[in-house]
């Protein structure tokens, strides 16, 4: 950040910003349009697209700003070049408009964002989103088109993964071994659903299908899969480990993060890969913790001096993320420095599986993440191959076509997968890149 800020400020002083579009104008989209517009010199935000224009025409009202709508690319590059602020319902006229350095999305779509996403790279822009579902269901190959394409694909920083990624970083540059990457939750209930989160998501201008997605697990299943997948990590067993500290009462007293280290002790290895993971019921929340250790005893001895503990594992957190706040600086880091937050290593190693929320019917579609219908839950491709289970990213829209016991995870067979989708095509594309290369330093099965 101490050189984001400085490398930005001569960009203003230079009278050269940052151009940035934006893809959505939901929840978070509006707080990321807010800090770029108000909190981020060197930096402009010059168009939004979103499937409803007045959303998005309410992002640059949050500034006194009266956007110009635009129907066609022509357009939005016409305004784009005067200077205008600029508003459209055509997300991928926005990716491919000439006159912006990056894009970011904020949907949380699946199919309609990888449309914008993969226009944006083959036209040449830096991508910076928080879509940990797409990132994690097609993040490697939409990497790799952006390596071919000689531009960054990044997740952001502020969310939980990119957050985990800055610590990851850092304990690993102080020559400790990071062992495991860890989320905080303060909820997990897989049964929760958009009828039981509709009062808090009103509450917060929420969406009550992306509250449940937290609460019953699907979210955090996607957060810690892309770290997996960005530093080459795996996840303990189907699921995680995921110790619960709340004893079943959520919003109670909250023990020491320190004090959960104990319950993922036995699966640790500082010869393997390392681990992805969370904890219910600890603090600081909602922030993210990594367990590390290090064989130089002198160095312990520094670590215990300065009240690290006597290890072999030490635990570092960050207690906070601040979404929207830190997502300019992932943008700056990415077209300034080409330093990406947190993007697939090479290929997938962890992915998210649809788990049935109840006895699934031959008929019933499954609707949305977070809905009536599914739950997901991380784990190890390995596994996800031999099984041929189904991602979850790819099962929305999809119609059963026999009968799933509540509880039981799907496979392809247990659906009809809607056709032309291009999500789909991307991931078969990943897979047939990926398939057949070995993990290195991974084991073929979770570690049950």
């Amino acid at each position: 950040m101490i050189i984001v800020d400085t490398a930005l400020s001569k960009r203003e002083a230079q009278g050269n910003p940052i151009r940035v579009g934006m893809v959505g104008a939901g929840f978070q989209a509006s707080g990321i349009g807010l800090q770029i517009m108000t909190a981020t010199p060197g930096m402009r935000l010059c168009a939004i697209a979103n499937r409803h224009m007045d959303a998005a025409i309410k992002v640059f009202q949050q500034t006194e700003i009266e956007p110009v709508a635009c129907d066609t690319q022509q357009e939005l590059e016409a305004a784009i070049a005067a200077g205008r602020p600029a508003v459209t319902e055509d997300a991928v006229a926005l990716a491919r408009a000439e006159g912006l350095d990056a894009i970011i999305e904020v949907t949380g779509s699946l199919e309609f964002a990888a449309h914008a996403i993969l226009a944006a790279l083959e036209s040449g822009k830096d991508v910076i989103q928080m879509n940990a579902e797409l990132d994690g269901t097609i993040g490697p190959i939409l990497k790799v088109k952006a390596d071919a394409a000689g531009v960054v694909y990044s997740f952001a920083d502020g969310d939980q993964p990119g957050v985990q990624m800055n610590l990851y970083r850092f304990v690993a540059g102080l020559g400790v071994k990071p062992v495991l990457c860890g989320n905080i939750k303060g909820l997990h209930d897989p049964y929760r659903n958009p009828a039981t989160q509709e009062s808090f998501a009103k509450r917060w201008g929420q969406k009550p299908a992306m509250v449940a997605s937290f609460a019953d697990g699907t979210k955090i299943s996607f957060e810690q899969a892309i770290v997996a997948n960005g530093i080459g990590m795996q996840v303990a067993q189907r699921g995680m480990l995921g110790p619960d500290f709340s004893g079943g009462v959520p919003g109670g007293p909250l023990v020491p993060i320190e004090q959960t280290v104990s319950a993922f002790e036995p699966y640790l290895d500082s010869t393997g890969p390392g681990l992805v993971d969370y904890v219910v019921g600890a603090r600081p929340g909602p922030g993210v913790f990594v367990l590390g250790t290090i064989a130089n005893p002198r160095q312990r001895h520094y670590l215990e001096l300065y009240k690290m503990g006597e290890g072999p594992y030490y635990c570092f957190t960050t207690p906070y993320h601040l979404c929207h706040f830190e997502v300019p600086t992932s943008v700056a880091r990415a077209v300034l420095f080409r330093d990406p937050v947190l993007t697939p290593l090479d290929g997938p190693r962890v992915g998210v599986i649809a788990m049935a929320k109840k006895t699934l019917h031959e008929g019933e579609t499954i609707e949305e993440l977070g809905g009536f219908e599914v739950y997901g839950v991380a784990e190890n491709i390995e596994v996800i191959r031999r099984e041929r289970l189904l991602p979850i990213g790819l099962a929305l829209g999809c119609q059963v076509v026999g009968h799933v016991e509540k509880d039981a995870a799907l496979t392809f067979d247990d659906v009809l997968i809607p056709p032309g989708r291009l999500i789909d095509r991307l991931y078969a594309e990943q897979e047939a890149m990926f398939a057949l290369e070995p993990l290195p330093g991974t084991a073929a099965t979770s570690m049950e």
